[in-house]
């Protein structure tokens, strides 16, 4: 197995989702996904803590980018302004193998309670990540949790629209988040 070869981790991601699609989560084991991979188990442990965590890879630096985004919008930015920003900025981490990978994400978590709640589990992060970063703007916290929980919301619904849609799109995925969160915006004033 070649351990040298870069790219490990990538590979260790699309290996899972592909078995965990073929064969289910439950019934895969940490040393199928290496060998497809093409690396050893002690190269998956250095990258991942167990199975489960292949599914959130990136979630860190997908938090910590909305964050950003959400700290440098312009000084009179309204909290959903911000949160605009912040999918903008975190937009940027989604390459095409993101794009690939969704639906086949999607279909293993639909069918895993375990990776349902793992799921759940990254979008709470997030969502904290985008609290944290409106409070530090001086929004109030009530308002800040209500922005960062529809950020969260339209990038999910954004990535879930841009990785099913037509491959001739190009544009990213930021311009679906974007749209979701001027939808769920929109659709919020019908709340009353």
């Amino acid at each position: 197995m070649a351990r040298w070869q870069p790219g490990a981790r990538e590979r260790l991601v699309v290996a899972a989702v592909d078995l965990f699609a073929d064969q289910g989560y439950d019934v895969t084991t940490v040393a199928q996904i290496a060998e497809r991979a093409g690396v050893t188990k002690s190269t998956f442990f250095r990258h991942f803590p167990d199975k489960r965590d292949l599914l959130v890879a990136g979630q860190e630096t997908l938090g910590r980018l909305l964050a950003e985004g959400i700290g440098e919008a312009p000084s009179g930015a309204t909290p959903l302004e911000a949160v605009a920003a912040g999918l903008e900025r975190a937009s940027t981490a989604m390459g095409p193998a993101n794009r690939e990978l969704g639906p086949r994400i999607r279909a293993a978590v639909a069918a895993s309670t375990e990776l349902q709640e793992r799921d759940a589990l990254k979008s709470v992060g997030l969502a904290v990540a985008a609290t944290d970063a409106l409070v530090a703007r001086g929004v109030p916290e009530p308002i800040a949790h209500l922005a960062a929980e529809l950020g969260v919301l339209a990038f999910k619904r954004g990535y879930a629209e841009w990785s099913e849609g037509e491959r001739a799109d190009d544009d990213g995925l930021a311009p679906h988040a974007l749209a979701a969160l001027d939808q769920l915006r929109a659709a919020s004033t019908a709340l009353g």
